[in-house]
């Protein structure tokens, strides 16, 4: 019950009095914690604020970027589960995970990744945030010239989306080609692209279809030097505070989403590498040797394709699995293997790509 104090079986304080505790001390009680007792923690448990956060330097660096531009727009933010930027909301959600150290560390073990957790990824995400409030500040979705360029908004967001990587009629901002997945998201990646001081937009992208898209965002920008916006709202949607989700339930819930759907199976190509013919029965198992290159070669297949950590990993896992099942061994050599590992993983995870159910956040 909301409001009044509960102690478990052993009459120690639940997660509740504890962080109750932890408003009174000013102390972060669960930074201590192991994963598994950490993962039981609710959010609104959490106690934590974008102004104690380590976000707030990142914040402050997209303000001067918005300010040097001439725009007098400031996004508002609130820590949530997720990064997004509400539907009419000139603000942004950030991720409970960069709060705090001891968060991004949980991020990290259970999603292999921690989305944001570098400065310059950190800044690209908030550009591209910051492109779609920026739009609900000014009601950008409903100009004509604006729907001619990118596409409407009233286009259903769609679950998966295939991308087309060679396709220059897009910028290049986020991995996964993120702009091809919604108009929306189109016009973020390119006001992200064109805020960035960094980017040299009109050189990097000379020639190309998207440098349409650039230039008329430098255009719709220029018109909106001084101007005030047009809705300012500070409503905070989904923030930590009302979200009654364990940690563990939010995890879960993620992982199903950014897993593979069906586990695939290789085994032709697995047959190059490894083998269970009497002559290879001394040699190390396939799943020993795939055990030690797991980490690099995902990290490798990740940096090429763009994709998701925790998907490559889950490809890699299907792969480990039916070696397992099939009780091989090492067949060639340790160097050969490492780079044919790496060039079956790196296919079967453009095949996922490719195949109509490549998962986004949205």
């Amino acid at each position: 019950m909301i409001g009044k104090a509960r102690v478990d079986s052993h009459g120690k304080p639940t997660s509740d009095q504890e962080s109750r505790q932890h408003r009174t001390s000013g102390e972060t009680p669960w930074v201590g914690w192991s994963d598994e007792k950490l993962l039981e923690l609710r959010f609104c448990d959490l106690d934590l604020t974008v102004e104690r956060s380590q976000i707030t330097d990142h914040i402050a660096q997209l303000y001067r970027e918005l300010g040097d531009r001439g725009l007098l727009f400031r996004p508002h933010f609130w820590l949530s589960n997720e990064w997004f930027t509400p539907d009419g909301v000139p603000g942004i959600a950030v991720p409970f995970y960069l709060a705090h150290p001891r968060l991004a560390q949980l991020e990290l073990a259970q999603m292999l990744e921690v989305e944001g957790g570098t400065p310059e990824w950190c800044m690209r995400i908030l550009r591209h945030e910051a492109g779609h409030a920026l739009e609900n500040a000014y009601g950008i979705r409903r100009r004509r010239d604006r729907q001619a360029i990118f596409g409407r908004s009233t286009q259903p967001y769609p679950k998966f989306y295939t991308p087309k990587p060679y396709s220059k009629s897009y910028v290049l901002h986020l991995d996964m080609w993120y702009a091809q997945s919604h108009p929306d998201e189109d016009f973020a990646e390119t006001f992200a692209v064109w805020l960035n001081p960094q980017s040299l937009w009109r050189e990097r992208y000379a020639g190309w279809p998207a440098l349409k898209k650039l230039d008329y965002m430098d255009r719709l920008m220029a018109s909106l030097v001084g101007a005030r916006p047009l809705v300012t709202t500070k409503q905070h949607v989904d923030s930590l505070p009302r979200l009654r989700r364990t940690l563990r339930k939010h995890y879960e819930q993620k992982r199903a989403h950014y897993g593979t759907p069906h586990p695939t199976f290789y085994d032709r190509d697995l047959r190059r590498i490894f083998s269970f013919a009497p002559e290879h029965w001394a040699n190390i198992s396939a799943v020993q040797f795939l055990t030690r290159i797991r980490r690099d070669v995902c990290r490798e297949v990740a940096a090429w394709t763009g994709e998701y950590q925790y998907t490559i990993d889950r490809v890699f896992e299907d792969i480990v699995t039916r070696c397992r099942e099939q009780h091989l061994r090492l067949a060639i050599p340790e160097g050969k293997a490492t780079l044919d590992v790496t060039i079956l993983l790196t296919v079967q995870t453009m095949n996922y790509l490719h195949s109509g159910h490549h998962r986004v956040a949205l």
